[in-house]
């Protein structure tokens, strides 16, 4: 507790909400406060603490819970404008008949429309942070116009430009588009770089190289694309065997499965983050346990297509980092990582037939501070010092009455839609439901002016 004298001036003061920290040391403080000062949390505490503390802004969060920022680590927001469609194909067919004809003919203006369109629903969902890999339009231009649109709306972010290069054997045999591979492997290096020099480490919305899949894309060119993540000090993101029979084309391909030859060829690592990655065998999970490496389990698409259940607690028991994303509007149709969480606990006690097989503050866990440690944030707690990055969920809801157990109301009760206020970096985004940055009933009718467009013009229904 703060010793008597003058009271501490900060920005902003959140008051009388029950508070949700994160911190193991105090993860619920039942009628507490948090004060922010510029980015940063300069206090937390109970509210007879809060009178240390005299703030330019105070907001009563009196019959809220008030939690740390969600950190979504694997999106694709381009494809927003293509919801609902696709709709009962797998995997191969689904990018094959559907997704790569869509990324390959969406214009700038309505990849620009779509990148909104996703970013306001994540943030009025309570993301704080987002993983963007775009695969769409990639062009310079393009990419920074997605991390210009994420800024612009509020959130932090990376966009891991997605890496296609030329139409290699495996993207044939799979039976993709051969126009969604219209780059060679340096120009795809050149543009990828100029991204990462407009939107180095440090900014605030971030580029890193996004090799589409570690599985069709060549060897050569991932391999050039983590050297030059590494050159700058990013990280880097791809997917990894989301299919079931990608580990085995892989090997018939190479003689190895992809995760073994990525650590093998020193890829793996604390700056790698990849997506889905539900088929691993014992050799590829340690090997992405001893490296440290980061996954984002995406529990909503993965049952969707579906891809399969993720060895989740094998990969924490090795030491991996395992961080939660919704992915695209398309396969995971809603940036909503409350109903993530809660899908991530049911699919594991389903997969195992044991209720301890997973639980609700291991599902926090992963939305907050193990995205965090994913994009290497300093984020995803309630704590002194960390970034302010803070959202309050109403409770004042029948589905949420009542709640004896913060934890367990967070995870299986509470919706997207129950975000009532977003702060990230000390900057109020969200309030009372609204998008303060930008007006999100204009972001919706562009989206659904240009999405008229661009299905009627691919032909896709």
């Amino acid at each position: 507790m703060k010793s008597a004298g003058p009271p501490v001036q900060c920005d902003l003061l959140l008051e009388s909400g029950a508070v949700v920290t994160l911190d193991p040391a105090r993860p619920v403080i039942e009628d507490g406060f948090v004060a922010i000062s510029c980015d940063r949390i300069a206090a937390v505490g109970s509210k007879d603490e809060a009178s240390a503390y005299r703030a330019a802004r105070v907001i009563s969060c009196r019959g809220r819970l008030v939690m740390p920022g969600l950190i979504d680590c694997h999106n694709h927001l381009f494809q927003s404008l293509g919801r609902t469609l696709g709709e009962g194909l797998p995997g191969w067919e689904w990018l094959g008949r559907f997704m790569w004809p869509y990324a390959a003919q969406i214009t700038p203006e309505e990849t620009r429309a779509a990148v909104y369109l996703g970013a306001v629903e994540a943030a009025l969902a309570g993301a704080a942070c987002l993983l963007d890999h775009h695969y769409g339009r990639t062009d310079q231009a393009a990419t920074l116009a997605v991390a210009e649109a994420i800024e612009e709306v509020g959130l932090r972010g990376v966009v891991a430009r997605g890496v296609a290069g030329g139409y290699t054997a495996l993207a044939e045999r799979q039976g993709l588009p051969r126009n969604a591979f219209s780059l060679s492997g340096e120009e795809e290096l050149a543009i990828t770089e100029a991204c990462i020099r407009a939107r180095p480490p440090g900014s605030k919305v971030v580029v890193w190289p996004g090799p589409i899949n570690a599985v069709y894309t060549d060897q050569d060119l991932l391999a050039a694309a983590v050297e030059m993540a590494r050159s700058y000090g990013t990280g880097w993101h791809t997917h990894l065997s989301a299919p079931r029979s990608d580990p085995e084309v892989y090997r018939e391909a190479y003689g190895v499965r992809p995760a073994v030859w990525l650590r093998d060829n020193g890829l793996l690592g604390p700056d790698t983050v990849l997506a889905h990655a539900a088929w691993l065998d014992e050799e590829e999970i340690e090997a992405l346990g001893s490296t440290r490496t980061a996954v984002a389990h995406c529990p909503m698409s993965n049952q969707y297509v579906p891809y399969g259940v993720m060895p989740m607690r094998r990969l924490l028991e090795s030491g991996a980092t395992v961080a939660l994303g919704t992915d695209g509007s398309t396969c995971g149709h809603r940036q909503d990582l409350f109903e993530n969480m809660k899908m991530l606990v049911l699919m594991h006690r389903l997969a195992d037939m044991d209720p301890g097989a997973s639980s609700a503050g291991e599902a926090l866990h992963l939305a907050t501070r193990g995205g965090a440690a994913a994009l290497g944030l300093d984020s995803g707690r309630l704590e002194p010092g960390a970034l302010a990055d803070v959202i309050a969920v109403d409770l004042h809801r029948p589905h949420l009455t009542p709640v004896h157990d913060p934890l367990a109301a967070l995870v299986y009760a509470a919706r997207a839609s129950d975000v009532v206020l977003n702060i990230v970096g000390g900057r109020i985004i969200v309030e009372e439901g609204r998008c303060t940055e930008v007006d999100q009933d204009e972001v919706m009718a562009e989206a659904k002016a240009r999405s008229r467009d661009l299905i009627r013009r691919i032909g896709l229904r």
